[in-house]
């Protein structure tokens, strides 16, 4: 019975050691504010949320502590303008010093190296803005100097190789600390209300996977997945946007096997008007589509219509039943693995979809349903 009591209080001294380290503390001085509180914040996606706050003692000292399960921004603030960001992960005894009088601006932080980057981000965009406002503050200066216009061009050549001094500053940061949270303000940072500092877009995909790997409960990196996601979508559809604007030139060309096994090029249609038909054997919507093309592929296909179909199951048994089944007799490829690259490249949400290409391989229409592509062929055809 002892020896039982003596493991129950053992495994009980285990599972409290376990929970301490999992606590973090932050503890610190900051002068000429004795007596007054001191407020500590988490830090939200969109707001903040007060999770404490201590009356600083006599000596300047105060002291919070409590338990993250990834790192976490807080913000230690005096007031509603005085205050820094802190990026704290468990286990992490954070200590800050510095006087109420400068706070924001001039403190010392150790014990934890999130909230060091946080620092040396935050102070190395503070110093760039300066040199950004100096410059600035020059043109209203020497407005009405004879040697403006000398001047001006000077001026903003030393403008653009501040902020491109910055943008390089930071593409490095976040290069360089690819698993660190701190990246997360790294990639949110802005010069102004408009501008992001870090704009490249590779950047913020590799900064994005790499956290979301690592802290995908985080909800900072939720929105940034997300919101990395929304971006690479929208470049997509700028670029093919401006390939239909350029009446599809270029369009992408695709290589894929037919249910032989011969690889087919959408490039060697090109004499026909060839409609790209993107489908599914299970889809509901693409297979009432097959009976309306199988009559217009009738109709057209001597004047020189042509059907390339690319198909994005990934069963392939399904797709070629779905092929005999609705008797389609045009040209059908696909890799059984989504033909993602297609997919992709052209830009495609959601299925059934389609694009018209003249004889020149130009896109001249797209997402046309049966009597919208009935006209467009007989006008191209007729």
């Amino acid at each position: 019975m002892k020896r039982l009591i003596a493991l129950a209080i053992s495994l009980a001294a285990i599972m409290v050691a376990c929970d301490d380290s999992t606590q973090y503390k932050i503890s610190g001085k900051i002068t000429n504010a004795e007596g007054q509180y001191v407020y500590l914040d988490e830090l939200k996606v969109s707001s903040s949320e007060n999770v404490d706050s201590v009356k600083i003692n006599k000596s300047g000292e105060f002291e919070f502590d409590g338990t993250v399960q990834h790192p976490t921004f807080f913000l230690l603030k005096l007031s509603e303008k005085n205050f820094i960001t802190l990026l704290v992960d468990s286990a992490e005894q954070v200590y800050v010093s510095g006087d109420a009088a400068n706070f924001s601006r001039d403190y010392l932080v150790t014990g934890s190296e999130g909230s060091t980057l946080v620092q040396e981000l935050n102070q190395h965009l503070s110093h760039t803005k300066h040199q950004l406002d100096s410059i600035s503050s020059l043109h209203v200066l020497f407005r009405n100097d004879p040697n403006y216009p000398t001047l001006k061009t000077k001026w903003e050549e030393e403008y653009k190789e501040v902020v491109e001094k910055q943008m390089k500053y930071s593409q490095n940061f976040v290069t360089t600390h690819p698993f660190s949270m701190a990246n997360v303000l790294a990639l949110y940072q802005k010069f102004d209300d408009q501008n992001f500092v870090v704009q490249d877009l590779q950047s913020l995909k590799t900064a994005a996977s790499a956290l979301n790997s690592f802290y995908p409960e985080s909800e900072h990196v939720q929105a940034l997945y997300a919101n990395t996601i929304k971006l690479i979508t929208d470049e997509r559809n700028a670029r093919i946007n401006q390939l239909i604007r350029e009446q599809g030139k270029n369009s992408p060309d695709i290589v894929l096997p037919d249910p032989d096994g011969k690889e087919i090029a959408l490039s060697s249609l090109e004499g026909k008007h060839v409609l790209v038909q993107f489908w599914a054997s299970q889809d509901r919507g693409s297979r009432i589509m097959n009976p309306v093309l199988v009559e217009l592929y009738k109709k057209y296909n001597k004047k020189g219509f042509e059907i390339y179909q690319v198909s994005v199951d990934e069963n392939r048994y399904e797709w070629l039943d779905a092929i005999d089944q609705d008797k389609l007799s045009w040209i059908n490829v696909g890799d059984m693995e989504g033909s993602r690259t297609a997919l992709m490249n052209y830009n495609v949400q959601s299925i059934p979809f389609n694009y018209l290409l003249d004889e020149e391989g130009k896109i001249i229409g797209k997402d046309l349903k049966g009597p919208a592509l009935d006209r467009l062929l007989s006008k191209a055809l007729n």
